[in-house]
Order: C-alpha cells, then sequence, then structure tokens
C-alpha cells in the first residue's frame, strides 16, 4: 500500500519538503497549510537575502546546510527563470573595536567554505564596493544574493501538485493523535489519516508538538523585524548589502542595509518582543501569547541578561530618530528624511529554552511516525532544499532517485 505522508506548514521548508518527497514517488504527498496562501508568514516576510554562510558556527548544522542549500536554491532559480541577484555583501567593522569580531567572521566564513570571500582594508577599497559605507575594514562575500522567496515558494508549490502531491490551504491543524500506527490529523470539519507527518510549522511549531505530546521545551518566543524603506532617489547609497559585525553578546544582528532583488533598498530589520505569534504591529496583542511567553521559566533569565539590548531595540521601534542612528553609523550621508516609511515587518521564530537560552541551530523532535522540525532560524529560507534532504536522509529514509 502507497504511503501517506503528511506534511503541516506551508512556508518554504514545508513546501522544499512535500516537493522532494513527491518527486521521489514513495507515497501520497499532501500538505495542510491554515493560511489561504502558501509563504504567509516568515517565507513572505523576510529581507530574501540568500545566505552564503558568514556568521555560522564551525561545523554547526547551521553552516553545512546553509552552504549546501544556497548551490541548491540557486540552481532551482535559474532552471524556474526566477530572479537570483548576486549583488554582496560587506560586512563593516565601523571603528577598530570590531576588527577581532571582524576577524573570526572571516575565519568561520573560511572554514565553512564561503565562495569568493575576501578581506578589504582601507577606505578607498571599502569605496570600490560601497561608495558611501563608513568603516576601517570589512569581509567582502560577492555572491550573497537575494530572491524573492514567497516565488520560489511558489514555484515549488506547482512541482509538488505536478508530481502528484495536494496542497490544502485554509486547514489549520487543532488536533493530532498517533493510533495503532497511523496518525490522525485533525483540521476545522475535517480529518486526515497519514502513515507519517512532518510538521514545519514555523512560528507555531511548539504549539503543533504539543498536540502529540511532544517536550514543551523548546518553546517559540516571537520577535518582530522591522524595516524601513530607503526613499528610491537615494538608492544610490546602497549597491549590494552592508551588515554590521554582530556583536557576541547579542543573540540578533543588528541593523543593515539590503538592496533586494526587484532593486528597493530597505533598512533593517530590529528586533522587538511581539505580543503575538503573528503580530506584525505593536496593535497585533494575543493576551494568550504574551502571557505564555511571560510565564515561561526562561522569561526571567532571558529578560535579566537582555533586558539593555531589549530597551534599546523597543526603543528603535518607538522612535524613528534612535532607528535613524543606528543606520547613520554605516553611511554618514544618510538624513532621517531618507527613511521614507516602514514596509511590512517580519515576526521570527525564536526558540528559546527552559533556561532562558535561544536556540542557535537547527532542531529536530521525533514522537512516533511524528518528525517535528523544532527550530528553523535563518539561514531556513536559503537553506530549505537541503533541509529537505536532511530530514529524508536522517528521519523519514525515503528512498530518492
Amino acid at each position: 500500500m502507497t504511503e501517506r505522508i503528511g506534511i503541516i506548514g506551508g512556508g518554504i521548508v514545508g513546501i522544499a519538503l512535500a516537493r522532494a518527497l513527491a518527486r521521489a514517488g514513495t507515497g501520497d504527498v499532501t500538505v495542510l497549510e491554515k493560511e489561504h496562501r502558501l509563504a504567509a508568514h516568515q517565507t513572505g516576510h523576510n529581507s530574501g537575502v540568500v545566505h552564503a554562510g558568514l556568521y555560522y558556527a564551525e561545523g554547526s548544522l547551521k553552516a553545512q546546510l546553509c552552504v549546501a542549500g544556497r548551490a541548491a536554491l540557486r540552481d532551482f532559480c535559474l532552471q524556474k527563470n526566477l530572479p537570483y541577484r548576486e549583488v554582496g555583501k560587506l560586512v563593516v567593522a565601523v571603528d577598530e573595536s570590531e576588527l577581532p569580531a571582524l576577524a573570526d567572521i572571516e575565519r568561520r566564513s573560511r572554514a565553512n567554505g564561503v565562495p569568493g570571500l575576501a578581506r578589504i582594508s582601507g577606505t578607498a577599497r571599502l569605496h570600490e564596493i560601497e561608495p558611501h559605507v563608513t568603516g576601517v575594514a570589512a569581509v567582502h562575500s560577492p555572491h550573497t544574493a537575494v530572491v524573492d522567496f514567497a516565488a520560489i515558494t511558489e514555484a515549488m508549490g506547482q512541482d509538488v501538485r505536478t508530481a502528484g502531491g495536494t496542497i490544502l490551504l485554509g486547514q489549520e491543524v487543532v488536533a493530532m493523535a498517533v493510533e495503532g500506527g497511523t496518525v490522525r490529523v485533525g483540521t476545522a470539519g475535517a480529518e486526515h489519516v497519514f502513515d507519517r507527518v512532518i510538521a514545519c510549522a514555523g512560528l507555531q511549531s511548539d504549539v503543533v508538538a504539543g498536540l502529540v505530546g511532544a517536550d514543551p521545551s523548546p518553546k517559540i518566543l516571537p520577535f518582530r523585524g522591522e524595516y524601513w524603506s530607503l526613499n528610491p532617489e537615494r538608492n544610490h547609497l546602497v549597491q549590494g548589502m552592508i551588515y554590521p559585525v554582530p556583536d557576541p553578546r547579542f543573540p540578533f544582528l543588528g541593523v543593515h542595509f539590503t538592496r533586494g532583488v526587484y532593486d528597493d533598498v530597505h533598512v533593517g530589520p530590529n528586533a522587538v518582543p511581539a505580543l503575538a505569534r503573528e503580530g506584525y504591529g505593536w496593535l497585533s496583542v494575543s493576551v494568550k501569547d504574551t502571557w505564555e511567553s511571560v510565564r515561561w521559566p526562561g522569561a526571567g533569565p532571558l529578560a535579566r541578561k537582555h533586558w539593555r539590548m531589549g530597551a534599546d531595540e523597543i526603543r528603535a521601534s518607538l522612535f524613528k530618530s534612535a532607528y535613524y542612528r543606528k543606520a547613520r553609523r554605516f553611511i554618514p550621508e544618510l538624513t532621517m528624511a531618507d527613511l521614507t516609511a516602514k514596509t511590512a515587518s517580519g515576526v521570527r521564530a525564536q526558540a528559546w529554552g527552559r533556561d532562558g537560552s535561544l536556540v542557535d541551530d537547527f532542531a529536530v523532535d521525533q514522537v512516533g511516525p511524528v518528525t517535528l522540525l523544532r527550530n528553523a532560524p535563518s539561514p531556513a529560507a536559503t537553506s530549505c532544499l537541503a533541509i529537505a534532504d536532511y530530514l529524508i536522509d536522517q528521519y523519514l529514509r525515503v528512498r530518492r532517485p
């Protein structure tokens, strides 16, 4: 009998996995997505950057899957005639205090096999790449690219259907139980029976895990990232991407500049606690989501460790002048009027443990025939095809042609 495989989640990782399984032809593949379109949340609300592997710890799953995923995603875009622009990324040390951290990024990047990596020193050389940037040194990744991840997800979804798979939209999973070797999945008004289920539920990953009795940890803490758009008349200030040297004390990169695949330039994101799992603005509030975060055992340790950073990020969210000061460190010519409007925000599904630690790498749990992708942080979109292969090889063991 043909195996029935269910996938929960219509983001790019879930659809990449469905595509790989449907093309393998070893089972009936059905995707359940609670929204009425694919890529509705993290996939459709990010910066569009295809990462090359600069920041990740040597040997980590992030590093391995990023390098393999970037190459596979590039080939997919070329095959489907989707835009894939290698605009390049410049990681800039603004002053000499950041040079040791920059050297560490260079070391990790070379260990991870980042293609074409170059160390840049001196203002003249910096200005050959980004004429308006200020800094004392940088690391340049010329093959870091930008794409339209929502368009890629839709193209992968079409491949799923062509290969005989099914994508059901508007199907929020509200119940799941393992019974006698099968998995019963309940959605509003329907029940689905599968032999195996893989949950790639992003912002809802801990909620879905709870339905099948998995450990509550790691829990998802939603962080909203807000972007400002650059005045189109000032887009010449940014040629590709300008990134900061991350402060190792903090879990997020900080404000940066990205020229998108359609030539718009956006500034950001920041990182502020969202008041709902899918809270794309300050007025989007879920008392349930917020209370669950506050009462989580890790809330106290996390707040004590990062409250200063959190206060600074909230201030930059509420006051444009504070956000502008963060951005102007890299481009002194920037004026506050150049930041014309806040564009659509994104919400990051940050996994955190009971001790308050933020989970940095990919994390997978298994409950019988149910595989749960508990944490898929950036560069998950870049790595989606490699993540699909990893899950199939390590957890599903499905033979592929």
